[in-house]
């Protein structure tokens, strides 16, 4: 098809919903004379979701249009990433990269026999690609290859020079992959900005960079594979993808973080060229929308309900998704996913199994379920002078009440509209004849006399957010801490507040998608 296009179509098709391109004046005189190479890169860590939908609707585009794709699986970025996939999995997870991306692409109707799948471990182990990485290295401040990485690499207090590495091996990617473009989330322009400085220092040309708008999750913020809820995996099950549609953030008429039209307008549309609302006929039934615009105005004119417009995703998502089941729906297949991805639930639930003479029960920060909390209102108890009587919103439908002690340490209007941090799962329990559902995380000092402040999540949080230890983002909480087993006294012994303020678990920081949780003054002290 691509043949049929003049260079202008093929220029429309390549740059269609994208945010931004680096470099645009370069691109009618390549197309004017022959196809566009481009190759987009995804690093094999945590399982893909609906949302590579995305990227590979942009995919289909690139093909419709003629170039030439190269898909990247960037295994050793992975494991640069501050090891987010372990040495020993980067095979398995680049298995099952390229296995679930061919089953995405042939459910859109991406033939596979126009790209090129590569993985990075096939060339950046060669002599030549580590003498370049030796030769940047050689060029870039620390400052640059942090600040390039500042939106990708996971970033923590003390930084791995593995970390640091990453955007240059991204930048030389670009060369030896012999492309004229890469195409990426505008979450990686700093990198691409980088590689546009760098790579001509070394004696390379500059390239085009294609940015896709980062799509928000089905909670309104940026779908993620360590927050579960605001993410569909691939392999749901048809009542998981429409439990999850069910929760998602899709407020009538507003059309701002809706990820749910996003998803619309950035796969459904572009592979269609339709959509249709699914709704009863004495709603006016159903209605067929050719642009995504005429439909974004209906769902702000608050024509088109959010119940409707999710149950139509609904169908539209599981026509996508059935494809990729199917194929993963065999005991090979089933048994490279969960090798792959080890169920940590089921590890605890070995361990829970073992005999009195195993070792002892191992216990992990996941377990706990601790989220962000605002207080609503602070009272003190009616029958205790020492305690505060607390609501507080932790993201559901009513706020928890909570008694906590800091009445001598923390004053009333300190408290009042605050944003705290709280542990969720443990077991209510009555405190002077009220029951308490939660304990409020506070930093302690070490001496006397005796100083408590409440931890501070990030700025910007919201109630409901989950608070995890870096490293640990992808396990789930126990339902409820058993009281025999100590969990959260075991996990606290490790608990203490760093040189710099951090809240911290065996020196790994406390954070929430948007940061590290804090307190004020309390440095060297305890949690509790």
């Amino acid at each position: 098809m691509g043949g049929e296009l003049t260079p202008r179509e093929k220029c429309h098709l390549i740059t269609r919903n994208l945010q931004e391109v680096l470099g645009e004046d370069k691109l009618m005189p390549i197309l004017k004379e022959r196809d566009l190479k481009v190759y987009w890169g995804t690093a094999t860590t945590g399982k893909p979701h609906v949302a590579y939908f995305v990227p590979m609707s942009k995919i289909a585009d690139f093909l419709k249009a003629g170039c030439e794709v190269t898909i990247l699986f960037a295994d050793l970025h992975a494991y640069l990433d501050n090891m987010k996939a372990p040495w020993e999995l980067l095979e398995l997870r680049t298995q099952y990269y390229e296995t679930v991306i061919k089953a995405m692409l042939e459910s859109i109707g991406v033939p596979l026999d126009k790209l090129k799948f590569i993985r990075g471990t096939d060339y950046q182990l060669s002599k030549e690609y580590t003498l370049d990485v030796y030769r940047l290295s050689s060029l870039v401040t620390q400052h640059d290859a942090k600040k390039a990485g500042a939106e990708v690499v996971k970033q923590v207090e003390h930084p791995l020079l593995s970390g640091l590495l990453y955007p240059g091996l991204q930048a030389l990617d670009e060369e030896y992959l012999k492309v004229d473009a890469q195409f990426g989330g505008v979450d990686q322009r700093k990198i691409f900005t980088f590689a546009e400085k760098y790579l001509p220092s070394l004696g390379y040309t500059k390239r085009l960079h294609l940015m896709n708008p980062m799509v928000p999750g089905l909670t309104g913020t940026k779908m993620s594979s360590s927050e579960e809820e605001s993410k569909i995996d691939l392999l749901d099950r048809k009542e998981d993808v429409k439990k999850k549609l069910k929760k998602a953030f899709c407020e009538p008429g507003n059309v701002e973080n809706n990820g749910i039209l996003s998803f619309i307008k950035h796969v459904l549309f572009p592979l269609k060229s339709e959509f249709v609302i699914l709704r009863d006929a004495k709603w006016g039934g159903n209605k067929t929308y050719t642009t995504y615009e005429e439909l974004e105005k209906d769902f702000a004119t608050e024509v088109v309900h959010p119940g409707d417009l999710k149950s139509s995703v609904e169908v539209a998502l599981n026509k996508l998704l059935d494809p990729v089941r199917e194929k993963f729906n065999t005991p090979e297949l089933k048994k490279l996913t969960s090798a792959a991805y080890p169920d940590l639930s089921k590890a605890k639930a070995s361990v829970k199994n073992s005999t009195k003479n195993s070792n002892p029960e191992v216990v992990v920060p996941s377990q706990l379920d601790i989220r962000v909390g605002k207080v609503i209102s602070v009272e003190k108890h009616p029958d205790a002078d020492s305690l505060y009587l607390e609501k507080i919103d932790v993201g559901e439908p009513e706020p928890r009440t909570v008694i906590s002690g800091l009445v001598q340490f923390v004053p009333k209007e300190q408290l009042q509209d605050r944003m705290v941090v709280l542990l969720c799962n443990l077991k209510p329990q009555k405190m002077r004849g009220v029951e308490s559902q939660g304990m409020l995380l506070c930093a302690s000092s070490l001496g006397e006399p005796r100083q408590v402040e409440p931890l501070d999540p990030p700025a910007g949080s919201c109630p409901g957010e989950r608070v995890y230890v870096e490293g640990y983002e992808s396990g789930q909480p126990d339902d409820e801490l058993k009281p025999k087993k100590r969990v959260f006294e075991k996990l606290q012994a490790d608990f203490r507040i760093s040189e710099d303020f951090v809240a911290q678990w065996k020196q790994k920081n406390f954070m929430t998608r948007l940061g590290n949780v804090s307190c004020k003054t309390l440095k060297g002290g305890n949690i509790s």
